[in-house]
């Protein structure tokens, strides 16, 4: 199991909107998430001492070959319309690494 921890910043007239876009979050989405062996996936949403709100991502990965399941993921018509949606809430950091939307967060603790 690979545990990741990702960051996004949220547009601040698009935090409403994004909070209720995941109080509801579409089932074929959610279908593809569990079929890309993703687990314990949790959306935190903050905003910080510089005024703007971050959303930060908690997933575990169970599978055997994550960019064959990355790559089913976004082939997914319905994930692609659901990205459609979502991603212009977001401002992307300019340091993400190539491929990136969220930013990849490094683990520096965990306990079982």
């Amino acid at each position: 199991m690979e545990r990741h921890g990702d960051v996004v910043q949220l547009k601040p007239d698009m935090v409403e909107e994004y909070v209720r876009l995941h109080s509801d979050a579409w089932p074929g989405v959610k279908e593809m998430i569990a079929k890309c062996n993703i687990r314990n996936y949790s959306i935190f949403l903050r905003r910080l001492p510089d005024g703007e709100h971050y959303l930060f991502s908690y997933w575990e990965y169970h599978g055997q070959d994550f960019d064959a399941d990355m790559a089913k993921m976004a082939a997914d018509p319905t994930t692609q319309k659901w990205w459609d949606v979502c991603k212009p809430c977001h401002i992307p950091f300019a340091d993400r690494k190539e491929g990136e939307w969220w930013a990849g967060m490094e683990e520096v603790f965990h306990q079982d």
